[in-house]
């Protein structure tokens, strides 16, 4: 990997920061990396697309990727061990490229053959789905590349995906949508480390700032501690979802919004 990290006591480096510095982990210092802190020997983060290859940093002219079959493909196989070693190799790629956040795996349900981005998903069956994932993140992350699975929750339609709200009783939404998402947050092997919310509403809601989702479910109801990130520009409400964890608004630079951030979390704190 370009950029090797020396061990850090993380909770020394929280009572280090300053508010100021804090806010600069709240969105992205340009499209594909956060900022550092280099007095107190924190690097920046790159992160890259994507399910079935590692785009890498650059959005042209960038070095050419490995591309693997789709994650529609490799769950018609149903082995596991499949996965795991795609994982791998796809870690491999990532460390070549610097790369530290791998922006996968998709584990949205493909719920319509019309879905644009079905065959980033890999099935209609949300076990098959989950237990596909949770195989892959083994193996990425035993390389030490983190997984982002995404998009949680009910990203399954190209139509108006920035904003349709997807309208799903709670049954449907436990047993079928939350179902794979649900699987890898429980893997206590390797639990995804970190997780993407999704541009659309749930029932009215935005996803990156309902409180049901993020808050009741995700962290009391399965214990889940991962890192939670919006889709790119995907907050309307930077403060409602930061307050119910969304932590990471990706990836814009700050310095339009740096001064409204230390307000809302200097009354947040209070």
């Amino acid at each position: 990997m370009a950029d090797s990290f020396e061990p850090l006591d993380v909770e020394k480096a929280l009572t280090e920061l300053t508010l100021a510095e804090k806010s600069l982990f709240l969105a992205g210092a340009g499209l594909w990396s956060t900022y550092p802190v280099k007095r107190l020997g924190i690097p920046s983060l790159r992160l890259t697309d994507g399910p079935n290859g590692v785009r890498g940093t650059k959005s042209f002219e960038g070095v050419p990727a490995a591309c693997f079959p789709s994650a529609t493909g490799l769950a018609a196989s149903w082995d596991t061990s499949l996965l795991k070693s795609v994982g791998k190799a796809i870690a491999l790629d990532c460390k070549d490229k610097g790369v530290h956040v791998l922006l996968g795996p998709t584990v949205n349900v493909q719920r319509s053959p019309l879905g644009g981005r079905g065959f980033e998903s890999y099935s209609e069956d949300p076990h098959l789905s989950g237990y596909m994932a949770r195989s892959f993140i083994q193996g990425l992350q035993s390389e030490g590349v983190a997984a982002t699975i995404k998009h949680y929750v009910t990203n399954d339609s190209e139509f108006e995906r920035m904003s349709i709200s997807s309208e799903v009783s709670i049954r449907a939404l436990r047993e079928i949508y939350l179902r794979s998402f649900e699987l890898v947050c429980r893997d206590t092997s390797s639990p995804s480390w970190a997780m993407m919310s999704a541009y659309n509403r749930v029932n009215g809601l935005h996803a990156s700032e309902n409180k049901y989702l993020l808050d009741t479910i995700l962290r009391k109801q399965w214990g889940w501690d991962g890192m939670i990130m919006s889709d790119w520009l995907g907050l309307t409400l930077r403060c409602q979802a930061l307050r119910f964890g969304v932590v990471v608004h990706c990836n814009v630079a700050l310095f339009h919004r740096r001064y409204a951030l230390l307000k809302s979390m200097s009354e947040f704190v209070r």
